[in-house]
């Protein structure tokens, strides 16, 4: 076995969800979940297929994010992998609904960080053991860090104002 970590392309302005579905309907299902979720998002979705002729299965609303989703499927290569890369939303905003397809199993990140997937290969093919997120934490929040995540949320419309 062999252990192997896959950057991920995200471009400036992007966040990328990646998990794990079971069936070749996912690409189109998804693309109907992303485009009933929120007017005006702009995304692509990509997904690995596990047998038959085991493409990577490409859906979406715009041609740049289409392209980039299915460059980070490929580089994963494992099996009913997926990828979504969206602009103009957040996942907060979709990932209830995409948790309620059917086919989708399990969602291993959803974030405008770099990411890295950690993959394990085998002689049958790869699979995802997870994902690094981000960067690790540099210590714990103080007074003054609480009350400027208390004062973004409210920027960014996702608190009320008090």
């Amino acid at each position: 076995m062999e252990f192997k970590t896959i950057k991920m392309e995200i471009p400036d302005g992007a966040n990328i969800i990646i998990g794990q579905t079971h069936f070749i309907k996912t690409a189109e299902d998804l693309y109907e979940v992303m485009v009933n979720s929120v007017p005006g998002m702009k995304f692509g979705v990509a997904f690995c297929e596990a047998s038959g002729p085991c493409l990577v299965r490409v859906e979406g609303n715009d041609k740049e994010l289409k392209d980039v989703a299915g460059r980070n499927a490929f580089n994963i290569a494992a099996g009913h992998a997926f990828v979504i890369v969206l602009k103009d939303a957040f996942p907060v905003n979709v990932l209830n609904a995409i948790k309620q397809c059917p086919e989708i199993c399990s969602i291993f990140c959803a974030t405008a960080n770099p990411v890295e997937v950690i993959i394990a290969e085998t002689e049958l093919g790869r699979g995802v053991l997870g994902v690094v997120d981000g960067y690790k934490p540099k210590g714990i929040e103080g007074e003054a860090d609480v009350k400027a995540r208390k004062e973004f949320l409210r920027k960014i419309g996702y608190k009320l104002h008090s």
